[in-house]
């Protein structure tokens, strides 16, 4: 069991579900130490600036934070290897070392959790349930993979909303299958894709997963979505007599919200209220995030990294733009090798002749990972198929490139995971 007497260290807390389950901790009453790579560098993320105004204490992540007097235990994720630094020190003090998911997991248990499971959507989808139970009066408490404009501040990094309710809403996580370790009351499961793993594997993994949840499971494999209509910057639809409109593009979104209203449905919020609640949503940061104007053009940050979330992106941006440019960095070489040919074909069939595609390095996380792989290999593939690509070294380039072309009609999509600097290079092109 987690120990307040002692600070509870995290690996790499500067990433999105780290610094959000930091942010918990603090907000539970347990003291927090963090280490991030980017501080070796000396890059001073504003997530951690954010991160240290909480009282939480960060170091480089070089093993000098673990302190065996003052370490009750470390936390890390799956993309923390065993030669980390931290994790030596900790294997060295004998400081026992859990799982992301384990820690969030043991923090919730005294709630009736929501859970949000899915291939694609399940930030999205948890922040809209968070949303609307707290706008229903309900105050739950909110632990997202992705921070929610509306509780944002240069103090909060946003993915956390700290209710006193007796509901707790979280985002879970099929990627590494640490969805198990969790027993929800409720569960949401958005959609399923070959994504981490195949199709098949990805079902069975959320079948099993179904069999944990106490009461209910809303499973859009198999339920019927209405008819989502798009607006220019919204999305709507009817369900049970009540007319539901979220301040979003894309009809994936509509998809999202559907979702968060069934959950409103089971829980007995009256669907009304359900939506007004809608209504006030402010979206998700680095989901289809507007984040500024320059010359005409809208500049789009957006996480989107594998094949279904990127189409959908492009394919929203492409309905309101004349013209797309995209800039992506895949997030890791196991990643792209696996998706190379269903991007490959993706890219393919849903860029226009009108639009642009800037293919950045694999963002390199360090540690013992197979580099067999670039992103220059996609992008002579796609130049087989006529597709506008480039193959840019730096964001340096990429900005050096992109900037020109703003003018109205034009759309800038920058999209990846894990890179903060695709976020510093949106907004730089609004400058």
């Amino acid at each position: 069991m987690l120990d307040k007497t002692k600070a509870i260290h995290l690996i790499g807390i500067g990433g999105v579900g780290m610094s959000a389950l930091a942010e918990l901790l603090v907000t539970l009453g347990y003291k927090v130490t963090g280490s991030e790579r980017f501080l070796d560098s000396g890059k001073r993320l504003p997530v951690l600036v954010a991160l240290e105004s909480q009282g939480i204490v960060l170091f480089p992540q070089t093993g000098e934070g673990i302190d065996p007097a003052t370490t009750g235990a470390i936390v890390a994720s799956t993309a923390i290897e065993s030669t980390n630094p931290d994790i030596a020190a900790a294997n060295r003090f004998g400081i026992p070392i859990l799982h992301r998911s384990e820690a969030l997991a043991q923090c919730l248990e005294n709630h009736k959790l929501i859970a949000i499971a899915g291939t694609c959507g399940k930030s999205t989808t948890t922040a809209m349930v968070g949303h609307l139970l707290a706008e229903v009066g309900l105050s739950p408490l909110v632990v997202n993979g992705a921070a929610v404009v509306n509780w944002r501040s240069e103090t909060r990094t946003g993915a956390v909303f700290s209710g006193s309710g007796e509901y707790a809403v979280a985002e879970v996580d099929e990627s590494d299958k640490s969805l198990m370790n969790f027993h929800p009351a409720l569960a949401v499961i958005t959609n399923c894709s070959a994504d981490h793993f195949c199709l098949l594997e990805t079902n069975e993994l959320f079948d099993a997963f179904k069999k944990q949840v106490k009461d209910k499971v809303i499973d859009g494999r198999v339920e019927q979505i209405p008819e989502i209509i798009e607006g220019e910057w919204s999305v709507e639809f009817d369900y049970k007599g009540n007319h539901f409109l979220v301040p979003l593009p894309g009809k994936h979104n509509g998809e999202n919200a559907y979702w968060a209203v069934r959950v409103a449905e089971t829980l007995g919020i009256p669907l009304e209220k359900a939506a007004a609640a809608l209504t006030t949503f402010g979206g998700v940061a680095r989901r289809l995030e507007l984040v500024g104007t320059k010359d005409g053009a809208r500049i789009i940050d957006e996480y989107a990294h594998n094949t279904e979330k990127l189409r959908a992106s492009i394919m929203t941006m492409q309905a309101r733009a004349k013209r797309v440019l995209v800039l992506w960095r895949p997030h890791g070489y196991a990643p792209l090798k696996k998706m190379f040919s269903a991007l490959e074909e993706m890219f393919a069939k849903t860029l226009r002749p009108s639009d642009a595609l800037y293919l950045l390095p694999v963002f390199d996380a360090g540690g013992t990972t197979s580099r067999t792989i670039q992103s220059d290999e996609l992008a002579a593939a796609l130049k087989q198929h006529g597709v506008n690509v480039e193959y840019v070294l730096t964001h340096e380039e990429a900005f050096n490139k992109i900037s020109p072309q703003l003018a109205q009609g034009v759309y800038v999509g920058v999209f990846g995971a894990r890179d903060p600097e695709l976020t510093e290079t949106a907004n730089r092109l609004c400058h």
